[in-house]
């Protein structure tokens, strides 16, 4: 009796703890800060596609542009702290749309998937019907995960994807740091990029980090490895997740453009 006793508080003890990470696990997974229009529109930055209506910022290039990228950012902070997109990306002659998420920034809302993925497919097609193509999406860690989704299914309007530090499935990721929890049960916000570009059939780039502690290399491997042609990996030498930036150049940016563009010439 004694020992059974002990079993059945160890067992409510441990369903307490998965109830409790089930029902928090948006504050594991989205990290936004607030921010007014005014202090991320700076810097050459405008707001997109305008103040009222505010759904990103936006960077124009010297000339015309010769194709517009939309650029979804990590789980944290908010898109003005993406400029460096805009810096490097303007510089070939691309229009840059730093999109921004529901709840991010001076957007109202609450994150989550079914929440980014439908706001990023509005994006995409307000984008596609204000600059017209070729149209490319960009996706960094989470934003890799909701340019899957969406880019998938707005796949008429988008050109290629450029995926950066992704993953497979989030599940992979949530077992990695908490193994000790039944993720494959408790995660609402799945994020499967292997199913979402199943059929992609665009040109799809995947950039992992050499010494990615966050997202590690492996999964984005894993995810490569699913994709159809055409695709290409890179890997970006003794990166870890969030410094990858600072270790590529402009050739790199060029012939990283240059592949997902190719199709489209």
């Amino acid at each position: 009796m004694k020992f059974s006793g002990m079993m059945l508080r160890l067992t409510v003890a441990c369903l307490i703890v998965f109830a409790g990470a089930a029902a928090l696990q948006h504050r594991f997974i989205y990290f936004p800060e607030k921010a007014a229009i005014e202090d991320v529109a700076s810097g050459g930055l405008r707001a997109w596609p305008t103040h009222e209506a505010f759904r990103g910022l936006v960077a124009e290039p010297a000339g015309s542009a010769r194709a517009t990228v939309i650029v979804f950012h990590g789980n944290a902070g908010h898109a003005g702290h993406r400029s460096l997109y805009a810096a490097a990306l303007t510089r070939l002659g691309l229009r840059v749309i730093l999109a921004e998420y529901p709840g991010y920034g001076p957007r109202d809302g609450t994150p989550g998937e079914e929440t980014l993925v439908a706001d990023a497919r509005q994006t995409i097609a307000l984008a596609h019907r204000l600059h017209g193509a070729p149209l490319l999406l960009i996706g960094e860690s989470l934003g890799a995960g909701v340019v899957a989704a969406a880019g998938s299914r707005e796949r008429d309007r988008t050109a290629g994807l450029l995926l950066i530090t992704p993953w497979d499935r989030l599940e992979h990721v949530a077992a990695y740091h908490y193994p000790w929890l039944p993720v494959k049960w408790l995660l609402r916000d799945r994020y499967d990029s292997m199913a979402h570009l199943a059929s992609f059939g665009r040109p799809v780039l995947v950039v992992v980090a050499e010494r990615d502690s966050i997202v590690p290399q492996r999964f984005g491997e894993k995810l490569y490895d699913s994709l159809a042609e055409p695709r290409r990996l890179l890997v970006v030498k003794a990166a870890e997740h969030n410094d990858w930036m600072g270790r590529v150049d402009e050739t790199w940016w060029r012939e990283a453009i240059g592949f997902l563009l190719a199709p489209s010439r």
